[in-house]
């Protein structure tokens, strides 16, 4: 939130006669919250299935010339396993954060199209089981969550599974598209008096931008998919090069969603970030309007890249020359993000939550995947590691280390509102260290593998030197990451059993969401913004920083009082 943002008073809640109960309840439910955690709920099923294929990969290639898994089951487990880590897992669970919260950080009482959100989520579901139904009909696609042509075409994939995959996708691709405008109305056309948009809460500022990429992107993913299915079901040759096709034109139309994706994905996870670190180190976050513009150029940024992951290709100098600067530029709005959360960090009141230390370990590991994500925009370093599993190393750092890391942040940091209940601090620092020592030890090594020359996507390898002792140490990382899974499932499960109340503010946050009750009920608002202010970016929250400032904050305190009654509260 802005420096000016200011502590809240209680919001006024609706009757909750809009809640369901009951399966139907939930199934019929048109209320923001529920069908928020509808979505949390299939992204925390899917993220099983994908956590369970990759504990399968990770045995078979866990000594070399195993036979654990045939080459065919390899396949489809390496595909189905992307596919749905990125399409059914990560994005449904942003989605479903955003979902739930964005109405009540901006005072709102639902979003602005009910039947819409409730939509997108059971197509979710639907995309999943599409998706998951290629497995008893004629066996799951298997040419990578890429699907590169001519590999998908028919004449190589000759099965229906890659014909499941771009439904499911096409499918899952509407339920995006339809958050992200519902996302933007509601944003634009919701907000409470007074909400400006340089007071959003950082979540739904970088939820708001997300939107529009996601409106830039997946459309582009969507009419992929229709010219590949029409190459394989109506005979078409959009990439046959035998028919006059072009095989790289997949490529272009894939990367294209492919790498903006990536930051669909990871703008929600900064936005949580930027929510967490303020509340655990007592500090406004530094550089607000820093965080919010920076997340606009990465958006930007983010659509100029797509061919660094295809300077194999041989694209000629002048693209290479491009997308090589286009990938280095974008690291600079990045920057900015980790700076402006360790100067928040610097000198706080920290706090060592579970949220902040998943949050804390997001800052250290995500920092390493982009220092390791720059190097492949230099082409003699990307030729040599693109197709190897440095390159494997490198997008799990950003999409496990940072992203998953920030919704566990998010989760243990929303946990209450969303239920009424605290989750065990005990057991979620054994989740916390144990996720971790697994993520480490199942991925630093891949670096070390990648470049001695272990290619990704293969089956099994040559016993070379050092190549199955790194492998080894990787599988059990992995299984180690596997039990932390488990912990935290074991966590949720004893917390809605019956653990502890959580009571109003159990963080003792300034947020917006914090004005309102743990669960609230369907209809409840976010609180309005009024004096007094949070604690001054920079400062931490302590009645030192207030005496020695104390003009600065008499100063604020006048100029808030002149704007407060420009601001009121909803009824």
């Amino acid at each position: 939130m802005s420096d000016a943002s200011a502590a809240l008073i209680p919001a006024v809640r609706a009757h909750p006669e809009g809640e369901a109960d009951g399966w139907y309840g939930w199934i019929a439910s048109l209320d923001h919250k529920q069908i928020g955690i509808v979505y949390l709920i299939a992204g925390v099923v899917f993220f099983a299935v994908g956590g369970l294929e990759a504990l399968l990969l990770r045995t078979q290639l866990a000594t070399a010339r195993n036979t654990f898994l045939s080459p065919e089951a390899f396949n489809q487990l390496f595909t189905m396993h992307g596919t749905t880590m990125i399409f059914l897992v990560v994005i449904p669970l942003v989605i479903g954060l955003g979902t739930y919260l964005v109405p009540l950080q901006i005072g709102a009482r639902d979003m602005a199209y009910p039947r819409l959100n409730a939509l997108g989520a059971w197509l979710v579901v639907l995309g999943g089981l599409l998706l998951y139904f290629s497995f008893i009909a004629g066996g799951a696609p298997d040419a990578g969550w890429f699907s590169y042509a001519p590999l998908s075409e028919k004449p190589y994939s000759m099965g229906t599974g890659v014909d499941y995959w771009i439904l499911g996708l096409f499918t899952l691709g509407i339920s995006t598209i339809g958050a992200a405008v519902n996302f933007i109305v509601t944003i634009i056309t919701l907000r409470a008096p007074g909400m400006t948009m340089t007071r959003l809460p950082l979540f739904t500022w970088m939820t708001f931008v997300n939107s529009f990429l996601i409106l830039a992107a997946l459309p582009v993913l969507n009419a992929s998919l229709a010219m590949l299915l029409i190459d394989r079901v109506l005979g078409g040759h959009f990439f046959t090069p035998q028919s006059g096709g072009s095989a790289i034109l997949w490529q272009h139309f894939f990367w294209s969603f492919g790498h903006p994706e990536v930051y669909i994905m990871v703008l929600p996870a900064f936005g949580v970030i930027s929510e967490v670190i303020p509340v655990f180190s007592r500090k406004a976050i530094f550089g607000y309007e820093f965080v919010a513009g920076s997340t606009a150029a990465i958006a930007f940024l983010s659509l100029a890249v797509w061919a660094h992951h295809m300077f194999t290709v041989g694209l000629g100098r002048a693209a290479d020359i491009f997308f090589a600067v286009a990938s280095m530029l974008i690291a600079i709005p990045t920057g900015v993000k980790v700076l402006n959360w360790c100067a928040t960090l610097w000198g706080g009141a920290i706090q060592f939550t579970t949220p902040m230390l998943f949050a804390m370990a997001f800052l250290v590991q995500f920092t390493f995947g982009g220092i390791t994500g720059v190097s492949f925009s230099a082409v003699p370093i990307d030729w040599q590691v693109e197709d190897s599993y440095y390159l494997v190393a490198h997008f799990h750092y950003v999409a496990v280390g940072g992203i998953v890391f920030a919704i566990f942040a998010g989760v243990y940091y929303w946990f209450p509102k969303m239920t009424g209940r605290m989750l065990s601090e005990t057991l979620g620092k054994w989740n916390f260290w144990l996720m971790v020592v697994g993520f480490n030890l199942t991925f630093f090594v891949q670096h070390v593998l990648g470049l001695l020359g272990m290619p990704r996507r293969v089956w099994t390898y040559p016993d070379l030197p050092h190549w199955t002792a790194f492998n080894r140490l990787s599988t059990i990382g992995a299984y180690l990451l596997g039990a932390s899974a488990l912990v935290f499932l074991y966590n949720v499960v004893l917390s809605l059993r019956g653990g502890p109340a959580a009571g109003d503010n159990p963080w003792h946050a300034w947020t917006p969401p914090s004005a309102v009750g743990p669960r609230p009920s369907a209809g409840a608002r976010g609180g309005i913004l009024r004096p007094p202010s949070p604690p001054a970016a920079g400062r931490p929250a302590d009645g030192r920083s207030r005496a020695r400032h104390g003009g600065l904050h008499r100063l604020g305190g006048r100029v808030l009082r002149r704007l407060d009654h420009r601001l009121r509260v909803l009824p």
